[in-house]
């Protein structure tokens, strides 16, 4: 087992070899502010998918908005400059996390209308932004 969980651990190395992405250098507190919200994005995430998993659609949607979408940017602004991700970044990896906002906050107004079908349509949408700037960029 512990040779399989090795072998996993390099695989992308062997796969993909040297990691070609953009490095995006931010000051170190930035960096744990950006870590810390990504895993609350993925908590976020899974919560909607078991939302949409149970028929809650419109719970769905409240859930989307309030923790990913446009209502959920700007949750650095109090803090010190160093500590806010958003300023360090390349523009282009702003922008993909500014179009993320959007697309949520799109898949959370249909999905408030409790409209499963094209809630579903658009669910798709909650992660492509993640997986664009997940595969362009790295901060370490």
């Amino acid at each position: 087992m512990r040779n399989l969980v090795f072998a996993l651990f390099l695989l992308p190395t062997v796969a993909f070899g040297e990691d070609a992405r953009q490095l995006a250098t931010l000051p170190p507190p930035a960096q744990e502010a950006l870590r810390e919200e990504m895993r609350d994005n993925l908590v976020a995430l899974n919560e909607i998918l078991s939302l949409m998993a149970a028929g809650k659609v419109s719970e769905a949607g409240e859930v989307a908005e309030s923790k990913l979408g446009r209502s959920a940017m700007g949750k650095h602004r109090s803090k010190p400059m160093d500590a806010r991700p958003g300023p360090h970044m390349p523009p282009a990896m702003h922008g993909l996390g500014m179009d993320g906002h959007q697309a949520v906050s799109e898949f959370a107004a249909v999905a408030k209308t409790g409209d499963r079908d094209k809630a579903l349509a658009l669910l798709p949408n909650l992660t492509s932004g993640c997986v664009a700037c997940h595969f362009s960029y790295r901060i370490r």
